[in-house]
């Protein structure tokens, strides 16, 4: 397993990236302006995560995603382990990331790496995605904000 940064966006970093967040222009958006690394695993593209500062002292996990292959074998908690390490690293005293309302495992995930909950953005989804998203038979509306502090 290695894990990389990475700068050009090729088509199978898309398709991961695009698996997490349909959004292509916002994806567009945040990379262009993010950290980008990738998770290899016998020479295959396993994973994604993007980091973006969002203030001062602070960075969101933008996008975070498993290739369907390689999912169960724990890698995106290897990927947020490393995206901690690196932020920290790089001087941020504060990870955030957001999810969906309806993403149960993503939930327990992010809680299991050390994040809190810290408040919802209410029709997040509804108001900056121009398709309804259906996750786990639900209608996506609302953001789950987390974080955690590095210090």
């Amino acid at each position: 397993m290695k894990i990389n940064k990475f700068t050009t966006i090729t088509p199978a970093h898309w398709e991961l990236l695009l698996d997490a967040d349909p959004a292509k222009k916002l994806v567009k958006d945040y990379t262009s302006r993010s950290t980008c690394f990738e998770l290899n695993q016998n020479g295959e593209l396993a994973g994604v995560i993007v980091l973006l500062a969002t203030r001062p002292e602070t960075v969101e996990i933008m996008n975070l995603a498993v290739a369907k292959k390689f999912r169960g074998q724990k890698l995106a908690q290897k990927m947020i382990a490393e995206a901690l390490n690196w932020s920290k690293q790089a001087g941020f005293r504060r990870v955030e990331i957001g999810t969906g309302s309806t993403g149960v495992a993503q939930l327990y995930l992010y809680q299991k790496c050390g994040f809190r909950m810290t408040h919802i953005e209410q029709d997040f989804f509804v108001r900056h995605y121009e398709e309804a998203i259906i996750e786990n038979g639900l209608v996506l509306k609302d953001m789950v904000r987390l974080a955690q502090d590095l210090v």
